[in-house]
C-alpha cells in the first residue's frame, strides 16, 4: 500500500529538500497513523500537535526566565512595574509571535529562520539575510544553553544550601568550582539525551509541559496560602520603590527599562517548534499553533508566578541581605523559605518548589540544546560554518546530528569557564542569548514585510493585508529589546559589574561580517538545495 505524503513533507520537497531527520518523534506513531482509521489518525494528529507544542513550551518554561531575573528586576524599580512589564512585554511578543507563524506555515524545514531569511529576501539579498539570521540565531541559542545550565545550577545551589542547614546554620553553598562542575554535567547530560535518546526527549517534553503547568498550579496557588502575611494589591500593582544605593540608578525612566528586562528575557523561545518541523508530521498546522500557543500559556501562567512571588513577599529588604537564610544569591528561593518556615517552621516544602524550578530549568535546557543542534546542522548542511562536512553528519542509527549537538555542548562549557573567576558571567550569557536569538527574528520578519506580496506563498496561517503592520511593531519591538539588553545594569561601572555583553557580540560579529566581506561572500549561497526542484519554482 502507498502511503500518503504528509503535507509539511510535500512542501519540504517543493522548497527542495528530502526528509533526512525522522520526522515523528516517536516512531510508532507515525507507523500506525498510515494504517489505522482517519478517526485514529486524527487522535495522532493532534499527539503530534500536543508534542510540538511540548517542544516549544520547553523551551519558553514557565519559571527559566522569571526565577533568576526576578531579584534584580524587583530590585530597580520595585514590584509594579515589574508586574505591569509583563503585560507590556506580553503584548508585543505577540506581534513577533504571529509574523512567525505565518512564515512558519509557508517554511516547514529545519533551519527555520534561516531559512526563512533566505528566501524571504529574495535570490538577491537571500545569502546575506540567510548568513547573518543564522549566525545571530546559532549565537543565541548556544548561550540559551549556558543560561539554562547556569541558572538551573544556582537553583541546585540553592537546594543544597537549605538542605545542609541554611546559610544561617551552617549550610553548604557550593563554591565557584563546584559551580561550574554543576554547570558542566547539565550540559553534558543534555547532549547525551539528544545524541541517543530522540524517543526519551519526546516522552520528556510531553512530561515537561505537564510538570510546568501542574507545578506551577501549586506555586501560584499555594505559595500566597501559605504565606503568613501577603503584601497589599496596592503594594503589588502601584508601589514603585528605587533602590539606588545598591545599584547606582538614579534615573526612573532607565530603571523602569531595566526592570522589564526579565519578562524580554522570558518571553521568547516559541521558535522552537519550527526547528523541529522538518521532524513534524503536519508541520504547516502544527508549527504555528504551537508558537501562538505557547506564548498564550507563558504570558497566563508566567504573570501569574510573578504575582504569587509578589504578593508573598515578608520583608523586600531583607531579601537581598547577605545574611538570610539563602546567602542573599536567589531571591525566589528566599521568597519560598519565609513562606514555608514562617508557617511550619520547616524550609521542606520550599526545597520541594526549588526542585519543581530547577526541573523546568533541566526541560528547557534539554529544550534548547535540540533545537541548537538542528540550527548549526541546517547551517552546515549549506556549507556555512567551517569543517561543515563534520557537523552536518547524521548518526546511522538514531538519525540525529551528534557531532553538531556535541559542537554546541562544547561552546557552551566553553562560555562557562569565566564562572571561576568573573562575577557577572549570568548578566552576560543573559545578554549574548537574547540579542542573539531575538535578534534573528527580526531579518525574516523584515524580509516578509518588504518582500512584494506575488513573491510569497502563504500556508495555511496566513495574515494577509495585516502583514506589513505586525512585522513592522515586531521588528521595532525586536529591534528595542536589544538595545537594552547591551545597556550597564548597575553603576558605577567596574569590572565586577560591567556588562561585556556588548564587548563581545562586537568582536564575534564582527568578525563573521568580516569573514563575509573577505571570502564567504564568494561561495556563501544560503540553503542548498538536495532535491531538484522543477521549474525552479519554490
Amino acid at each position: 500500500m502507498e502511503l500518503e505524503m504528509d503535507p509539511g513533507e510535500k512542501r519540504l520537497n517543493e522548497l527542495g529538500y528530502k526528509q533526512e531527520l525522522r520526522r515523528e518523534m516517536v516512531f510508532l506513531i507515525s507507523l500506525l497513523s498510515y494504517v489505522l482509521s482517519d478517526k485514529v489518525q486524527t487522535i495522532f494528529s493532534l499527539v503530534t500537535l500536543f508534542k510540538t507544542l511540548a517542544i516549544s513550551f520547553s523551551t519558553m518554561t514557565l519559571f527559566t526566565g522569571i526565577t533568576p531575573l526576578y531579584g534584580s528586576s524587583l530590585l530597580y524599580a520595585g514590584p509594579a512595574s515589574l508586574v505591569w512589564g509583563w503585560v507590556v512585554v506580553s503584548f508585543f511578543t505577540w506581534f513577533v509571535g504571529i509574523a512567525m507563524a505565518e512564515i512558519c506555515s509557508s517554511f516547514p524545514t529545519t533551519g527555520s529562520l534561516y531559512f526563512w531569511a533566505a528566501h524571504l529576501a529574495g535570490p538577491k539579498y537571500g545569502p546575506f539575510a540567510s548568513w547573518c539570521c543564522a549566525w545571530l540565531e546559532a549565537i543565541g541559542l548556544i548561550a540559551g544553553i549556558g543560561t539554562q545550565a547556569y541558572a538551573g545550577s544556582q537553583t541546585l545551589q540553592s537546594i543544597i544550601l537549605l538542605c545542609t542547614g541554611t546559610n544561617k546554620g551552617g549550610g553548604y553553598f557550593a563554591p565557584k568550582w563546584l559551580f561550574l562542575c554543576m554547570y558542566m554535567g547539565l550540559t553534558i547530560i543534555w547532549a547525551v539525551l539528544n545524541t541517543f535518546a530522540l524517543e526519551v526527549i519526546a516522552f520528556i517534553d510531553m512530561i515537561s509541559i505537564w510538570w510546568q503547568v501542574i507545578g506551577g498550579l501549586v506555586i501560584v496557588i499555594m505559595l500566597p496560602l501559605v504565606s503568613l502575611t501577603t503584601q497589599s494589591a496596592s503594594y503589588v500593582f502601584t508601589h514603585f520603590e528605587m533602590a539606588t544605593e545598591s545599584t547606582g540608578i538614579s534615573s526612573k525612566p532607565y530603571a523602569v527599562v531595566l526592570a522589564f528586562l526579565v519578562s524580554q528575557y522570558s518571553l521568547y523561545g516559541y521558535d522552537a517548534a519550527a526547528h523541529l518541523t522538518e521532524e513534524t508530521k503536519g508541520a504547516d498546522k502544527n508549527g504555528p499553533i504551537a508558537i501562538l500557543s505557547s506564548i498564550g500559556i507563558i504570558s497566563l501562567f508566567g504573570w501569574a508566578y510573578i504575582l504569587a512571588l509578589t504578593f508573598s513577599i515578608q520583608d523586600f529588604n531583607y531579601l537581598y541581605d547577605e545574611s538570610n537564610e539563602t546567602a542573599g544569591a536567589f531571591v525566589p528561593a528566599q521568597i519560598l523559605y519565609d513562606a514555608f518556615h514562617g508557617r511550619y517552621n520547616s524550609s521542606a516544602g520550599a526545597i520541594v518548589l526549588l526542585f519543581v524550578i530547577w526541573g523546568s530549568f533541566f526541560f528547557g535546557g534539554l529544550s534548547i540544546t535540540t533545537s541548537a543542534a538542528r540550527v548549526v546542522y541546517a547551517l552546515s548542511r549549506d556549507k556555512g560554518i567551517p569543517f561543515s562536512s563534520v557537523w552536518r553528519q547524521i548518526h546511522a542509527k538514531h538519525k540525529v546530528p551528534s557531532n553538531a549537538v556535541w559542537l554546541c555542548a562544547a561552546i557552551c562549557i566553553l562560555l562557562g569557564l569565566p564562572i571561576l573567576k568573573v562575577n557577572v558571567v549570568f548578566t552576560a550569557i543573559t545578554s549574548i542569548c537574547t540579542i542573539g536569538w531575538v535578534g534573528g527574528y527580526a531579518v525574516p520578519i523584515f524580509a516578509r514585510m518588504v518582500m512584494p506580496e506575488k513573491n510569497f506563498k502563504a500556508g495555511p496561517f496566513y495574515l494577509g493585508r495585516a502583514r506589513r503592520p505586525v512585522c513592522l511593531i515586531a521588528f521595532l519591538w525586536i529591534c528595542y529589546t536589544c538595545s537594552v539588553f547591551l545597556l550597564p545594569t548597575s553603576y558605577p561601572i567596574s569590572w565586577d559589574t560591567f556588562n561585556y555583553a556588548p564587548v563581545a557580540l562586537g568582536i564575534g560579529l564582527g568578525l563573521i561580517m568580516l569573514w563575509w566581506i573577505l571570502d564567504a561572500r564568494k561561495w556563501f549561497k544560503g540553503p542548498v538545495r538536495n532535491i531538484d526542484v522543477p521549474n525552479g519554482k519554490v
